[in-house]
């Protein structure tokens, strides 16, 4: 047991961590509602009934589409594109997918490697951008389900103030939609460009993020 949290301590840690700020969001989204619901004459909900509602699932839903579109933009757009002197970033002579050498795959796959890197034609082809895809899936997934949630809990807000609600259509055009979408994606962006340009020049020890300490700053691709 103890050499097996050791070696997935990286995953089960921020797993728990998951679960403590979840639960945390929901204890304090559930004040919040409540604290609004007061305002306007309602009574309040208890946590079993808020963790059902629509307003909690699109709070959490609009934060995860905007993380699995960081990663999926970020694997993608890191096949091609390159930082010079980041760890983040391939050797400068390495852009694109690379070769089936370097890759592994096929006949120069290794008795360890995936049985799907050394099978051809689709199966090889699907393994080979698996990560990439189901980053997205997961975005597209998690983006419908804060449209959904999100006009409803729009929709909920307009009844109580005694206006007509809208269809799930006209929502994705409303500004509520893409308020909520677009703050939650210029983070993303930002923190993307932040670490792929200050790992240029700073440095933390022992991490795979960071260059060695000593190395020069033009280095590229090189990790700790």
């Amino acid at each position: 047991m103890r050499r097996f949290l050791r070696e997935n301590s990286l995953g089960l840690a921020f797993g728990l961590a998951f679960l403590l700020t979840l639960a945390a969001q929901a204890v304090a989204g559930q004040a919040e509602y409540n604290n609004q619901l007061l305002s306007e004459g309602l009574q309040p909900v208890d946590m079993a009934t808020y963790l059902g509602s629509s307003d909690f699932a699109a709070d959490v839903t609009e934060n995860w589409q905007s993380e699995y579109l960081q990663f999926f933009l970020y694997i993608f757009g890191t096949v091609w594109l390159l930082q010079r002197g980041s760890p983040e970033s391939k050797s400068l002579d390495r852009v694109g997918w690379e070769s089936d050498r370097e890759q592994m795959v096929g006949p120069h796959a290794v008795p360890s490697s995936p049985r799907w890197a050394s099978a051809g034609g689709l199966r090889q082809a699907v393994y080979s951008h698996s990560l990439g895809l189901v980053m997205g899936l997961i975005f597209l997934g998690s983006w419908f389900a804060q449209s959904v949630s999100g006009a409803a809990a729009y929709n909920e807000q307009q009844l109580r103030q005694f206006q007509a609600p809208v269809s799930w259509f006209e929502y994705l055009g409303s500004a509520d939609f893409w308020s909520r979408t677009l703050q939650n994606w210029q983070s993303e962006l930002l923190a993307i460009a932040s670490m792929a340009v200050l790992a240029i020049y700073l440095r933390q020890r022992g991490s795979p993020e960071s260059k060695p300490v000593g190395a020069a700053h033009a280095s590229t691709g090189v990790e700790g």
